[in-house]
Order: structure tokens, then sequence, then C-alpha cells
């Protein structure tokens, strides 16, 4: 997979536009909705977990809205999983240049 543009609201992923947030897994993308809106939870991640990532890549929107709880973070040191959690532009950024070389995952929040 590769992110190919992501503006306010919009990204573009090997070529197909998505206009709502998405977890973008080795195989597929999928539509992300967060139980709580703005928090990401351990609960959030089931199928991001399941791809097995050694990355998981947090997008917290274009002003940062989105925030990780720290069970997020916890659970993650626990299962050996690296977390990178930047503004939705530089999420996509280093999503490029990691997953090329190692299995990432990557939840985007598209908008605030």
């Amino acid at each position: 997979m590769k992110i190919e543009d992501y503006r306010f609201g919009e990204i573009v992923i090997d070529g197909r536009r998505y206009t709502s947030d998405v977890l973008i897994l080795p195989d597929r993308v999928l539509s992300w909705w967060r139980q709580t809106g703005h928090a990401v939870a351990v609960a959030d991640l089931t199928a991001a977990l399941k791809a097995q990532p050694e990355y998981l890549i947090i997008g917290t929107g274009a002003y940062g809205a989105v925030r990780v709880l720290p069970e997020v973070e916890d659970f993650l040191a626990q299962s050996g999983i690296t977390l990178v959690t930047l503004l939705t532009a530089e999420a996509c950024r280093r999503y490029n240049e990691l997953a090329v070389k190692f299995r990432v995952v990557a939840g985007l929040h598209l908008t605030c």
C-alpha cells in the first residue's frame, strides 16, 4: 500500500480516494471508527492487532485532535509493537517510509 496524497478530509491510497478515517492494513484499507471519537483505545485496534504489525502509526488529524490512551501505549509496548503518533500529514510520510521495510499498520484521522 502507498499513500499518494493527503489533505484535510481526504486521502488517496493506491489510486483510491477515501473521505473518512482509515485503517491501512498490509493487504487492505478499512474505514476506521473509534468508540469515543477522538480517543484511541485498545478496542479500536482489533483489526490492526490481528495484522501483527511491527509498527502502528496513528495519524492524530490535521491539528492533533485525536489522542492515544495510555492503555494503548502500555499494551503495544508489552506486545513489542512500536507506536508512532504524529499529525496525519507527517504520519502519511512516515507510513510510506516504513512500509517498504516493515510490517506497518496505520490508523489515520483525516480531519481535525
